[in-house]
């Protein structure tokens, strides 16, 4: 479902790149959203990632920015391929625009079809995107193809709207 084989589709890399540790306990899929662990200090001179830790889905990140995992593909990793607790891995503040495959969240138990075009915000503590409900702080990215009955968390093609 995604368009092409890497996190960022855009042609143009005007994002902003970062690299850091991810958190104890935590594993990071390529496509997901996290921030700064502003708790942690500094990790082999590395600042530490979490997962998206909002007050509430669709909130700002307690870590200033929003991060989209990418792949590191210097070293053959995949958009398949996780990154573990400890580990260095990468990511990319996107600009207004972008577009880039985004992880959705598959909502066991329910008919969770998404339609091109649909607002998308951050589901708090899991990263993954889902559709706008309520009242959010902020709408980040546009769905730009159909999901249908997905089985499973789904990287798809979006648009970053940022804020």
């Amino acid at each position: 479902m995604a368009r092409g084989n890497c996190i960022i589709v855009t042609a143009v890399t005007d994002y902003i790149p970062a690299e850091g540790i991810v958190a104890a306990g935590e594993t990071h899929y390529p496509g997901m959203v996290v921030q700064k662990k502003l708790s942690s200090g500094l990790t082999g001179g590395r600042e530490t990632f979490e997962i998206y830790n909002a007050d509430q889905d669709g909130g700002r990140p307690k870590g200033g920015a929003f991060y989209i995992v990418v792949e590191d593909s210097r070293q053959g990793r995949t958009v398949s391929d996780p990154y573990t607790a400890g580990e260095r891995a990468f990511y990319a503040v996107l600009r207004a625009g972008m577009e880039f495959n985004g992880l959705v969240l598959n909502l066991t138990g329910t008919a969770d079809d998404h339609a091109v075009g649909e607002v998308l915000i951050v589901d708090d503590t899991t990263g993954k995107f889902i559709a706008t409900t309520g009242s959010p702080e902020t709408e980040v990215a546009v769905l730009k193809e159909t999901i249908t009955d997905p089985t499973a968390d789904t990287l798809a093609w979006m648009e970053w709207t940022g804020f």
